[in-house]
């Protein structure tokens, strides 16, 4: 497994994806936090967190779309099948590939804060004795908990990626797919109210394919052990269903 994490890892950067990847995430996340917080005046970054999980939705599917339809692509699939390694190894290898760049991704963009943490400085020094008594400044526990959640829920979009990868040999149509299937995947948050839907059950059974309300705790500085253990779960059925598909293909 380590050596196609390695390998897929290298991929990134001899053909420049993870270049413009990388780019484009750290430039759309720091237009994104300045209008969110420092242009609005204000020191909540759930604004921030919510509207960085829509640009995933098109981000990601850049660093999954070759994971699989590559391989097919340039005929070396079959490589992959007679290589000495078991089918869940290799798949796991460019699962943890992509999301090691995603994830360097967003520690990168960790940077943004440092503004915001300037500005609550300079508020409060000139507070003086007053900041003794208000916080001033953005919460730690609240960046802290969208941090996780947001790796959490990329961890999901890119199992998502990488098993439509499978699917087809263009790369194109599999980063369009992918980003069809995520937004599908968000709708429901849009959707999930009782003005709309009326039936409780009906609520229940599309908020349990919302990936966006179990965000809302990280958001708020909480950790949710619960949505956790059910982005984990949708982690292993993509991952899973990606296994599937290669082990037929190697005994079919």
């Amino acid at each position: 497994m380590l050596a196609i994490y390695l390998k897929e890892l290298r991929s990134y950067f001899i053909n420049a994806i993870g270049y413009v990847y990388i780019g484009i995430f750290l430039a759309i996340s720091a237009l994104l936090f300045c209008y969110t917080t420092l242009i609005s005046n204000t020191y909540s970054t759930s604004n921030y967190f919510s509207m960085l999980i829509l640009v995933l939705v098109v981000l990601i599917p850049l660093l999954t779309m070759k994971l699989f339809a590559e391989e097919k692509k340039l005929r070396t699939e079959q490589m992959l099948l007679t290589a000495p390694v078991s089918i869940t190894s290799m798949v796991l290898g460019k699962y943890f590939a992509a999301f090691t760049m995603y994830a360097a991704s967003i520690i990168i963009s960790c940077i943004n804060f440092l503004p915001l943490y300037a500005v609550a400085a300079m508020e409060r020094s000139e507070a003086g004795q007053q900041a003794n008594y208000i916080h001033i400044g953005p919460s730690d526990a609240q960046i802290l908990g969208s941090l996780v959640g947001i790796l959490f829920i990329g961890a999901v979009f890119i199992a998502v990626g990488m098993f439509i990868s499978t699917l087809t040999e263009n790369q194109l149509a599999a980063a369009v797919i992918t980003i069809a299937t995520l937004v599908a995947m968000l709708a429901p948050a849009s959707i999930n109210n009782e003005a709309i839907i009326s039936s409780y059950a009906v609520r229940f059974v599309i908020d349990w394919f919302n990936v966006l309300s179990r965000f809302a705790n990280f958001s708020a500085g909480k950790f949710d052990f619960a949505a956790i253990f059910y982005y984990i779960s949708l982690c292993s059925v993509f991952v899973f269903a990606t296994v599937r598909v290669y082990d037929k293909r190697r005994w079919g």
